[in-house]
């Protein structure tokens, strides 16, 4: 009889604790598990080409298996728009690194640099304060603008860096607007070759975040 008793009792405490260990590795696994956002413009959306030739998406298949990246890029977005969606990106996700590439469209419309400024500082606070660190990308638009206006604009992405302390992209176009084969008809966008291009550049200044 006791052995039958003993039998029966062992059997319901092997599945605890193989469900205990079950628990364990998912919640490990849980643990870290990082989510990457995007927040971009029409260069970070893809425009021109089929999504999966976009830099975010390339960039997904050489992150560290235990990211995940979620790209809410729009074409034209500008940083008043993306300050209108961010808190909603921000309530629905965790997000562990925010790479925000935007500016471009403001420059490109002459909005004051004052405003570009403290549209940008905005959204790094935000992403900020749900624990993201960021990455900023640096912008610049074509010397027409006026050299004032111009070293202005480009200067702010550097000065916000270092001001909230974050990770300073470089524009990710340099070496690559300049050569016709890597850039679509407008001569605005990059072409699909110049993704993997891209993703070596963000890749690279990613690299002290991403360990």
């Amino acid at each position: 009889m006791s052995t039958r008793i003993m039998l029966i009792s062992a059997f319901p405490i092997r599945l605890v604790s193989a469900f205990f260990c079950a628990l364990f590795f998912s919640l490990g696994a849980a643990a870290t598990e990082r989510h990457l956002l995007v927040l971009g413009d029409s260069i970070s959306a893809g425009y021109g080409m089929s999504e999966n030739e976009s830099w975010p998406s390339l960039l997904t298949e050489q992150l560290p298996k235990h990211y995940r990246l979620t790209n809410a890029s729009v074409s034209g977005e500008t940083t008043a728009g993306a300050l209108r969606r961010l808190p909603g990106l921000l309530a629905e996700n965790r997000f562990d690194i925010v790479i925000i590439e935007l500016g471009g469209n403001d420059g490109l419309r002459g909005y004051p640099v004052a405003g570009i400024r403290k549209n940008l500082a905005t959204l790094i606070r935000q992403s900020q304060q749900h624990g993201a660190n960021v990455a900023l990308m640096s912008m610049k638009i074509p010397p027409n603008y006026g050299r004032r206006y111009t070293a202005a604009f480009e200067a702010l992405y550097a000065a916000l860096a270092e001001e909230h302390k974050i990770t300073l992209l470089p524009f990710i176009l340099d070496d690559i607007a300049t050569n016709p084969q890597l850039m679509q008809a407008d001569g605005i966008h990059p072409n699909a070759q110049a993704q993997p291009l891209i993703v070596t550049k963000v890749l690279t200044g990613l690299e002290g975040l991403l360990n």
